[in-house]
Parts: structure tokens; C-alpha cells; sequence
């Protein structure tokens, strides 16, 4: 198949339409990062120590790790509509558990509830790839991954001025009533779209070790892994350097945090736009070299003392940029190395993603204290960027001598 199977919107005897896709996606991301601003004030609220706070964000990402092996093997099992359906369902009843919560350990646990929302962002790019083949998926992945671009540029400061206004519980009001409205536009418009497998799911799991064995599943996997690293190292370290480095309070940090979100706005539409002409190794290859650069030019502006509020957020925008070159078209790539099982290996390549940033989160979080200024998280993100730029080198190689091997039989 090379062109996208017939869509008629709101009507779930076909695959879904774009802009559900796109909203899935979306919600995932707006989970992960409005209340960021908040921390400081849910700190104060909980009478807890920032830093145990901040665990909402690595906590998070480490359960979104391990949901994401298992989430693709059950769709490939049972389907794609009914996991996200479930998935949404959850996420309501754990965001009404944060909203709560009577302390932090049991707003933290809830916290982990919801991160069964990576179903939706998972299984809207398996989606796609069981509409397209993989150049075309790379595109359509691009567009469908601009709304985890557009999400995330406005949730930061939008969520800062509710908590100013209404208290942080606001943005967690507006993440259920956002999650009930998904439900019923998923109920009503996401058609089936999974070749369902004939397999256990003790035998779907079993199908795991034919990825493994894959260099080029790894290549690509590590790849967006490492990429999407510098961008997960700043969302565990960006609201300790804007707060208590650069003194901004919640809505100005809002502001300044959703940077990374407009580069990777624009580094979506470009792999949206571009990426079928260019090729998928192409485009990640460039998206990488632009993340690397993008840090390490921020790191020698703070070493020359120009540093400043203005050049540590702006330089993020690079960042974002080369992850929305990179990430869709390594993931279009790992989707098909076997597309036979493009839902285990978008749950395997997206936990692979999330676990790594869950380290880097809360590494990043641990390396920052009062008198560290900005410079060990330049570092970090600077060190994930250049190790993303060499697996997706490895990935070019790899098919180089592959291609090599054919042409010599």
C-alpha cells in the first residue's frame, strides 16, 4: 500500500482521522510538563522537599518505560482501539487520584497511575504505521508528533498563570476534563486499524528477541533514545536552573520552558514536510548534529560569561529542533525494521526512549544544587546529544554494508 486508506472523520468503521491522532499524542504530552511550573508551590503545598517533587517527573517517565513493553505486544494482541480506550479511562480515575492526594507520596503514587496515558502516544504512531509504509509514515509521524510540539510550547505557561490563579490542582482539573473529551472523540472516531496476531500474548512477548537481534532496531532506537535524552535531561533541570538559578516565578518560567517546544514544532513540520524526498536516515542524521551543536553552543556562551536567561532558553530551541527531525524518522525506522510488529517495537523503542529519560530526569535533578549554576545540565545534554549523532552514524554504516554484502552476491 502506498497511499493512506480511506479516513471519513467521527465515524469508527475507519481508521482514524489526523486530527485524533494528533490529540492523542498531545494529551500524553501535556501530561508530562504543564504542572512543571507548579513544583515550587506543590512543594510548599505538600510541606515536602522540592527535590521529592520533583520525582513527578522522573517517577513518571520511569512507569511510562515500563508500560510501553507491554502496551505494544496487547495491541498487536487485542487491538489498537481497545488499549487506547482503556488507557484513557485510567488516566482519568489516577489524575482524580493526584487531585486528592492527601500528601506527596500518595499524589506521587497517583502520579505513576497516570502515566498510562503513553498508550495514546505510543499506538498513534503504530497507528500510522499500519496505514503507510515507512517513508510516508515518517511524514505523517512528523504531523502527528507536531501536536506533542504544540502541546507542550503553550502547557508550560498556561499552566503557570492557572496555578497563580486557581492553585496547581487547576492543571490537573484540566488534564481530566481533556482526558473525558478524548475518550469520547477516540470512542467515536478510532477505527481499528491492527492486523490482529494470531498469537498468545505469552507468545507475542516471545516475539521480543526478534528485535533484539536487530542492530538496526537498536541503532535507531538509541538514536531517538539519545536525541530525545537532552530534551528529558532539561525537563528534570530546567525548572531548578529558571527558579533558583534565574529567580523566575511560575508564569515567567512558563514562558521561558515551552522553548525547546517551538523548535520542535518547526523540526516536525520539516520532517512532515521532507522527509519522504529526503530519506529517514537523512533527516535524523541532520536532526542530531543540530541538538549536539544547538548545547554546545550554549555551553561556550556561558563560558565566555554571556550567560543569561535569554541564551539558556533560546539555545533550547535547537534542541527541540533537531528532535523533531530526528525523533519521528527514528521511530518510522524502528517501526520498520519489522513490520509485522510495529506495535511491540513502538512500545520497546518508546520505553527504551522514556526509561533513558527517566534516568536523565532525575540525574539531572540530583547534579543541580545552588551553587552548580546551569552547568551541569549543559553538560548532560550535551553528552546525550553527540551519543545519539553516533548511533544514527552506526544505523548509516550498517545499511551501507548491508547494501554492500547484496551487491557482492
Amino acid at each position: 500500500m502506498s497511499t493512506a486508506p480511506q479516513v471519513r472523520f467521527l465515524d469508527r468503521t475507519t481508521p482514524p482521522h489526523i486530527v485524533t491522532l494528533i490529540l492523542l499524542a498531545g494529551l500524553s504530552a501535556l501530561a508530562m510538563n504543564i504542572f512543571l511550573p507548579s513544583l515550587p508551590n506543590m512543594a510548599a503545598y505538600f510541606e515536602s522537599d522540592y527535590r521529592l517533587m520533583q520525582l513527578s517527573v522522573a517517577v513518571y517517565l520511569g512507569v511510562n518505560a515500563v508500560l510501553q513493553v507491554f502496551i505494544g505486544p496487547v495491541s498487536d494482541k487485542l487491538g489498537r482501539r481497545p488499549v487506547i480506550l482503556a488507557g484513557l479511562a485510567m488516566f482519568m480515575a489516577a489524575t482524580l487520584g493526584c487531585l486528592l492526594a492527601p500528601d506527596a507520596y500518595t499524589f506521587l503514587f497517583f502520579r505513576m497511575l497516570q502515566a498510562i496515558i503513553v498508550s495514546a502516544m505510543v499506538l498513534s504512531r503504530a497507528i500510522v504505521r499500519d496505514m503507510v509504509p515507512q517513508d510516508e509514515a515518517a511524514s505523517m509521524i512528523g504531523y502527528v508528533t507536531m501536536g506533542m510540539a504544540v502541546v507542550p510550547m503553550i502547557g508550560p505557561a498556561f499552566g503557570g498563570v492557572l496555578d497563580e490563579i486557581f492553585g496547581w490542582q487547576a492543571n490537573f482539573w484540566l488534564l481530566f476534563l481533556l482526558g473525558g473529551l478524548l475518550f469520547w472523540l477516540s470512542w467515536s472516531d478510532l477505527g481499528e486499524t491492527a492486523q490482529k496476531s494470531g498469537l498468545s500474548l505469552t507468545q507475542q512477548f516471545r516475539e521480543y528477541p526478534e528485535l533484539f537481534k536487530s542492530p538496526r532496531f537498536w541503532g535507531y532506537a538509541l538514536a531517538s533514545g539519545f536525541a530525545s535524552g537532552a530534551f528529558f535531561a532539561y525537563l528534570g533541570g530546567a525548572p531548578f536552573v529558571g527558579t533558583e538559578v534565574f529567580g523566575l516565578d511560575a508564569s515567567e518560567l512558563g514562558f521561558f520552558f515551552g522553548a525547546p517546544a517551538v523548535g520542535y514544532f518547526l523540526g516536525n513540520f520539516i520532517s512532515g514536510r521532507y522527509s519522504a524526498r529526503i530519506g529517514v536516515n537523512r533527516m535524523v542524521y541532520w536532526g542530531t548534529i543540530i541538538n549536539a551543536v544547538g548545547i554546545g553552543l550554549s555551553i561556550l556562551v556561558f563560558t565566555v560569561g554571556w550567560g543569561s536567561v535569554l541564551t539558556f532558553f533560546g539555545f533550547m530551541t535547537f534542541v527541540g529542533l533537531g528532535n523533531g527531525m530526528s525523533i519521528p524518522n527514528a521511530t518510522a525506522g524502528m517501526l520498520s525494521v519489522r513490520p509485522h510488529l510495529a506495535g511491540t517495537a513502538s512500545g520497546l523503542g518508546g520505553a527504551i526512549m522514556i526509561g533513558g529519560g527517566a534516568v536523565l530526569s532525575a540525574l539531572a535533578g540530583a547534579m543541580l544544587t545552588p551553587g552548580s549554576g546551569a552547568w551541569p545540565l549543559l553538560w548532560l545534554m550535551f553528552a546525550t546529544g553527540v551519543a545519539g549523532l553516533v548511533c544514527i552514524r552506526f544505523v548509516i554504516w550498517r545499511e551501507a554494508h548491508l547494501a554492500g554484502l547484496d551487491r557482492a552476491t
